[in-house]
């Protein structure tokens, strides 16, 4: 039966451990956990499955008012606060990322309640169920709790000697000075080892404690640092340590139109994504995270090069193909639950371009490419220019007949550019040179005739279309167009106008032009491009206001979705969007690079600041 009471997206924080990740509400309810990977079974599903699904949830037993809920500042360690009767009583909880060198579970959370003032009384609901169809574990009690799936097993451990039933309410008392910890262990395939309590919490601030180095790296001039950093720690949770593959999201078939069909599964790598997310981070000084995305492409793409697949499995293999999950009522009723991704067979041309301006980053910071690198580099550039002349299925990956997308072309344009840029260091034949010097004049000559629309001064969705796309946003960042360009600034301001959702939102394409039914919501990484495009346009003030804007409607914890309904400020969508927290990033890098003097004559097209719903109401 479908949970229509649902927790609102915004209320969920992510626990991670770089291999699969947990999304735990702000009542202490970890609704979504896949073993043992991102893209695994869940173990705990009821986010999508309701509560036949399974969960683990751990709050006080009665009422009470939350005080605090927030991360530990530059850690991946969540804390809720409670009121309680004389004093408080806080949750901290973690996954342990760093497990290499020693004998520990691949997957390690660990949850610690802690009274202060009075005791304080807690219930705990620890009920796992596996898979599609929920199963129940084989289970049985020794020092501590083991739940056995086949090849997958868990054990729940407690101080105290706490002994916990799955599928019942366990009532616990925790007394000031002596604090609960629960240690919840997997294995897949391998032994199940026992970590004691104790233990496990000194490798929860031992992580802690390589979490706030890492983030001692970013440096303190960039704007907006505190949302920045949890961005980019996010988008690190979200990145499959084992090979260094992003994934979009930890989940899977969170609507997108609520009520409706719009649910996809994002449990996997896409290229483009990952290419953007790997900007985010050379932008930053991270380069040992575009290292292993370019390791893991090379390894995933090696036996479909030169074609690159629109979408490929955390280990480089081929995306499951789509289908629906019988019984599962959805997030808030919104059903199907889907697996696996029916756009892994698409043709899309602008990947090609987010990954060769990758390599090209990397190289223009000192990083020469091996030659298995660069082989493959060619090899894209090559396919790009015999292709570049066909139609696509575009970033929005629209289930429709393929078209001559304008953003797929530039795209394109970027990836035949950057190979050239990188071949003035790296070596390459003259006739290879002049071939792809020669598609790069003639495809921009192509976009230039058919792709932009003289009478209102912009580029396009597609050649031959009215329509306008968000995507072009991009354009400042690819030096198509000189940054003074009137054709730029022109479509900034059309897309802007045109596709406008209520400031500071924009949709992705105008409303009703995908062939699905329903309706979808504002794309957030649309609005960050703007912000980023306003900025590089010399329009810095206009960019962070709006920057600043976006800002706001973050869920608590700064986490965002790929997607948030204008009139309500409702997140939606996959949560947390690895491209968001990417967009999020690239907007502020583009402050910091920018001066904020701004020309007298910008006047912003859209209203400032006018809360979505006035604007709905307005018309």
């Amino acid at each position: 039966m479908a949970n229509v009471n649902s927790p609102t997206l915004a209320d969920y924080g992510l626990l991670g451990d770089t291999r699969t990740a947990a999304l735990v509400s702000a009542d202490g309810g970890i609704d979504w956990l896949c073993a043992p990977t991102f893209d695994g079974e869940p173990v705990f599903g009821a986010l999508l499955g309701g509560p036949d699904a399974g969960t683990f949830r751990v709050r006080p037993t009665l009422p009470a008012e939350r005080l605090v809920r927030r991360y530990r500042p530059h850690t991946a360690t969540l804390e809720t606060v409670w009121a309680t009767a004389g004093g408080t009583l806080t949750l901290t909880e973690a996954m342990v990322a760093e497990v290499s060198g020693r004998l520990l579970p691949t997957t390690l959370l660990v949850r610690r309640l802690e009274a202060d003032g009075a005791p304080a009384e807690a219930a705990v609901v620890f009920d796992p169920r596996f898979g599609e169809r929920h199963l129940r574990p084989r289970v049985r009690q020794d020092r501590h709790l083991v739940c056995e799936w086949g090849a997958l097993a868990m054990s729940l451990g407690c101080t105290g000697g706490l002994r916990v039933e799955p599928g019942t309410t366990t009532a616990i008392t925790v007394e000031p000075g002596r604090p609960v910890v629960m240690v919840l262990a997997l294995a897949y395939t391998e032994p199940l080892i026992w970590v004691d309590p104790e233990t496990a919490w000194d490798l929860v601030e031992d992580d802690e404690a390589r979490w706030r180095e890492w983030s001692l790296g970013i440096s303190e001039d960039v704007p907006f640092r505190e949302a920045v950093l949890r961005s980019l720690l996010t988008l690190k949770l979200l990145t499959y340590s084992p090979s260094g593959a992003p994934v979009a999201a930890p989940t899977t078939s969170l609507p997108e139109d609520p009520g409706g069909i719009r649910n996809w599964d994002y449990r996997y790598a896409w290229p483009r994504d990952a290419s953007i997310g790997i900007a985010a981070f050379l932008g930053l000084g991270k380069a040992g995270e575009a290292l292993n995305f370019l390791n893991w492409l090379l390894h995933a793409s090696r036996l479909q090069r030169p074609m690159l697949p629109a979408l490929l499995t955390l280990t480089g293999g081929h995306v499951p193909r789509e289908r629906t999950l019988e019984s599962w009522p959805g997030y808030a009723g919104s059903a199907p639950v889907r697996v696996g991704n029916g756009a892994a067979h698409q043709h899309q041309l602008d990947g090609y371009g987010w990954v060769l301006d990758a390599a090209w980053n990397l190289v223009r910071q000192g990083h020469r490419l091996n030659s298995e690198t660069w082989r493959a580099m060619r090899g894209f550039t090559d396919l790009v220019a015999r292709r570049w002349a066909e139609p696509d299925a575009g970033i929005w990956e629209i289930r429709a007949d393929a078209a001559h997308h304008v953003h797929s072309k530039i795209m394109a344009w970027l990836a035949l550019d950057r190979a050239l840029r990188i071949a003035e260091s790296h070596r390459i034949s003259a006739r290879r040179r002049r071939r792809w010097g020669t598609a790069r004049s003639e495809l921009s000559a192509d976009i230039r005739a058919k792709g932009f629309d003289t009478a209102r001064n912009t580029y396009t969705r597609s050649y031959g279309s009215a329509d306008l796309d968000s995507a072009l946003l991009i354009l400042p960042v690819t030096g198509f167009e000189d940054p003074g360009s009137e054709r730029l600034r022109g479509t900034v301001d059309a897309v802007w106008s045109e596709l406008s959702a209520g400031y500071p939102f924009l949709y992705r394409y105008p409303p009703g032009q995908d062939g699905l039914p329903g309706d979808e919501g504002a794309f957030l990484p649309c609005s960050f491009w703007l912000a980023q495009a306003l900025a590089l346009t010399g329009r810095a003030a206009e960019a962070t206001e709006m920057f600043e804007a976006l800002l706001g409607i973050a869920g608590p914890l700064g986490l965002f979705s790929e997607e948030i309904d204008p009139a309500t400020g409702a997140l939606l969508g996959n949560y947390p969007q690895a491209m968001t927290h990417a967009a999020v990033v690239q907007a502020a890098l583009a402050l910091r690079d920018v001066t904020l003097v701004e020309p007298v004559e910008t006047e912003p097209v859209v209203p400032r600041l006018t809360p979505p719903a006035e604007q709905n109401a307005a018309g």
